[in-house]
């Protein structure tokens, strides 16, 4: 008798396979779950955020409580100036970092340290950086401005780019590397023509889900940039953004303002949202 045939063998077989769809089970199950807690809380933020949604908001600035109209036009330009001198900063920083990390100090001590301080602010609380940069740049100057804010936000956001960046460079084959080192190329050559560009998809994501991150960070803010009522250009001064909108607007008394809140939560989402869609999209046409 053959052994595939043997009862014991059968039996083996019969429970792995018992198992295994068990465990398909439970994680569709899982799958279900998260996603119904995920359409969930979209549902009630496009059912309230809709109704606040209109040209005003996006165009006028906030009216005085009562007052009807008004918008959240120097909340939108607060957070814009904001989340993109952050982005500007952040962005050549965190690549090169990743870049040194992945292709130049991969096993050094230097590197260990970078890796290890990154992970630390990775983990660490946004409100013990807000307070931190309150500490340096608004305690000592003596008043709250939108570049106070943008340092808050580069910290939060800086780790997110360097470890992304380095990931993303460790699932770029080898072969890569010693194809462009065997052509003669130099190794910052390789680094940037080669690697980078291999990976230019995953940095970009690792790019976009830190200024998702920080979109929609609240506690920094009310240390470092604080708010303003009206709409201001000037980074030195305090500065509006919309988590800090919502955050105060939607524990208002006021009808209204508790309705542009939820339009600013949907903005927000909604921004996110094309920001991921546009970017995936173009790079998925240049690969």
């Amino acid at each position: 008798m053959s052994r595939a045939f043997d009862p014991a063998v059968l039996r083996i077989y019969q429970k792995r396979l018992r198992r295994n769809r068990v465990g398909i089970l439970l994680s569709m199950v899982a799958m279900a779950v998260g996603l119904f807690g995920l359409l969930w809380i979209l549902a009630v933020l496009v059912s309230k955020g809709l109704g606040a949604f209109s040209w005003d908001l996006l165009t006028q600035p906030t009216a005085a409580p009562g007052s009807e109209g008004g918008g959240l036009y120097n909340a939108i330009i607060g957070s814009l100036l904001m989340v993109g001198a952050c982005t500007l900063v952040v962005t050549p920083v965190g690549i090169c970092a990743g870049v040194y990390l992945n292709e130049y100090g991969r096993n050094s001590r230097f590197a260990s340290l970078t890796r290890f301080v990154t992970d630390i602010m990775l983990s660490a609380p946004s409100i013990v950086i807000g307070l931190f940069v309150y500490a340096l740049l608004v305690a000592t100057t003596g008043r709250f401005s939108g570049w106070a804010g943008s340092v808050a936000l580069a910290l939060i956001a800086l780790p997110v780019v360097v470890r992304t960046t380095e990931n993303m460079l460790q699932l770029v084959p080898a072969t890569l590397r010693e194809a462009a080192v065997a052509l003669g190329a130099p190794q910052w050559k390789v680094s940037t023509a080669v690697v980078v560009r291999a990976a230019r998809s995953g940095i970009v994501t690792g790019i976009l889900l830190a200024v998702a991150r920080v979109s929609g960070e609240t506690a920094p803010l009310l240390f470092t940039a604080l708010s303003n009522q009206f709409t201001n250009f000037d980074m030195a001064r305090p500065m509006a953004s919309l988590p800090v909108v919502i955050f105060n607007f939607a524990m208002s008394p006021y009808e209204d303002w508790i309705a542009l809140a939820w339009g600013g939560a949907l903005l927000v989402t909604l921004a996110v949202l094309a920001l991921n869609v546009v970017a995936r999209v173009w790079f998925r046409d240049k690969n």
